[in-house]
């Protein structure tokens, strides 16, 4: 299911789902969509019938098609297999792109026809919340194909980054990597609980980083970046020769992390979908107060 589609519809798009699966489960994902920043809950049933429907198969779609956002599991052969059929059927104008959290693009579409018309659209979940998406392209996608797919991410009213050219992991990923790695160090080497090592997130740097980036944080706290580096380089550079290894995520430290989670949140079913609802009305209230602050 695509993460777009309630964006898409509150922008007036036609949008038509393919799946093999029965399309029953359409009204309970609407409501999931429904009072979001996006103001979904004004949207009419009769606009909802008259732009989202859905089919089984993709063939008698593309003639009205201008964009195919392709949403299956993340399996590598899955996606090529299915991105080789669509290869088959689309014309010269549509967009073929992925949700693909990290698979590169250059093993997603090696060997399609339309290569050129490829790229990787990467949201950030839940999308409805978090308006980033990483643009990815393949080392032949065109740049009108960018172009065209960032300028639809800014008209549904999320926050397109431009991945300049491949590498494993992205751009959100690889940082999002480099941060739980050293976290895991820090829980593993007995230096920080892991209760105590996710308030350093919550109830420090993320605070900061919900409005501005690392990059800018450093500019912020000096009188400008070179200052920042200037006074600063040294410092990083000597707590940086200091991280170890990559952790193996198993063992003795994955069930202590595993223990201390489950303090907080047990790990049954029930109480994993209420943190999750918890989280996402935490990232709805902070996407509205987003909107209404606006820098300087």
């Amino acid at each position: 299911m695509t993460p777009f589609f309630p964006l898409s519809l509150r922008c007036g798009a036609y949008v038509t789902f393919c799946s093999e699966e029965n399309f029953t489960w359409f009204d309970d994902i609407l409501q999931k969509y429904k009072q979001t920043q996006y103001g979904l809950s004004t949207l009419r049933a009769k606009l909802l019938a008259s732009c989202c429907r859905w089919q089984r198969h993709a063939t008698t779609v593309t003639p009205l098609l201008s964009r195919c956002q392709e949403c299956v599991p993340e399996n590598l052969e899955l996606k090529q297999q299915l991105f080789a059929q669509l290869d088959q059927i689309v014309d010269g104008n549509v967009v073929l792109s992925s949700s693909s959290s990290c698979l590169l693009p250059s093993k997603l579409f090696a060997g399609l026809v339309h290569v050129r018309q490829c790229l990787v659209a990467h949201p950030v979940n839940p999308p409805y919340h978090v308006p980033l998406v990483e643009l990815v392209p393949h080392p032949e996608t065109a740049p009108a194909t960018m172009d065209r797919t960032y300028a639809l991410m800014r008209q549904i009213g999320q926050s397109p980054v431009r991945i300049l050219k491949e590498v494993d992991g992205f751009a959100l990923n690889r940082l999002q990597y480099a941060l739980i790695g050293e976290a895991w160090r820090l829980v593993e080497a007995g230096i920080v609980s892991p209760g105590d090592l996710d308030l350093v997130m919550s109830d420090g740097l993320g605070l900061r980083y919900a409005f501005i980036g690392p990059l800018e944080t450093m500019h912020l706290n000096a009188e400008g970046m070179l200052s920042y580096c200037d006074r600063y380089r040294e410092g990083m550079k000597r707590v940086l020769k200091t991280f170890g290894p990559i952790p193996e995520f198993s063992g003795a430290v994955a069930e202590k992390v595993h223990q201390a989670m489950c303090v907080k949140v047990p790990d049954d079913p029930e109480h994993l979908a209420a943190r999750r609802e918890w989280r996402d009305g935490c990232l709805m209230r902070l996407a509205k107060l987003k909107g209404q602050v606006q820098p300087p």
